[in-house]
């Protein structure tokens, strides 16, 4: 039976720790293929086309938002960033499953587009807003200015925690990444996620009449 692939879509507000989760997820199952974002910024040293991101001028990002191209496409800082729909339904067609670690806004647009049936929407939230401002701290990699824009930012975020189909409290890396494969597994058993099914039971109706 041939399991058609879902859409994973990770939110959380910045600290929470979905990328944490996405990076363990990814490790647990080398199948599971990572959205890659295209973009319209320029690729920085080190960066590949197709690997970090695909890189695109502003009028072909733009054309892609016009041919229905794009899955969720957002203007950050000037540069446009966006979810190409061409890997993500081959994916699916292969059976296998794409990670979006993408923001409430991002989620949103998915959630609205041609393929929302297929999505699986998770927001990571923290134990407490202390606790979010702790570990922002603890990266010890943002200035207090950069630390107190993305607090204020959170509030908002995590205003949009009810839009989810699944909600992780992340009390504890280990145990939210239990719950997150929880989730995956079963979301893969659906019935309406296997379109085998229904010849496999007609199969086995024709062993009961051949008895």
């Amino acid at each position: 039976m041939t399991r058609k692939g879902l859409l994973l879509i990770l939110s959380s507000p910045s600290g929470a720790g979905k990328s944490t989760l996405a990076r363990r997820l990814m490790d647990w199952d080398p199948t599971l293929r990572f959205s890659v974002s295209a973009t319209t910024r320029a690729p920085r040293p080190g960066e590949q086309d197709g690997r970090e991101y695909y890189f695109k001028t502003r009028p072909e990002f733009e054309a892609m938002v016009e041919a229905g191209e794009m899955l969720e496409h957002a203007e950050v800082f000037g540069n446009l960033y966006g979810s190409p729909k061409g890997p993500v339904e081959k994916a699916m067609a292969e059976g296998r499953d794409t990670l979006f670690d993408i923001d409430w806004q991002g989620g949103q647009q998915i959630r609205s587009s041609s393929l929302a049936r297929d999505v699986v929407s998770i927001f990571v939230l923290p134990p407490s807003i202390a606790e979010l401002d702790r570990r922002l701290r603890g990266r010890a990699q943002d200035s207090e200015e950069v630390i107190a824009g993305r607090m204020a930012k959170s509030r908002d975020e995590i205003s949009h925690w009810a839009e989810y189909d699944y909600v992780i409290v992340n009390r504890d890396i280990d145990a939210a990444f239990d719950e997150l494969v929880t989730i995956l597994k079963a979301e893969r058993m659906r019935r309406d996620r296997q379109p085998g099914l229904s010849n496999f039971v007609r199969g086995l109706n024709r062993e009961f009449d051949a008895r």
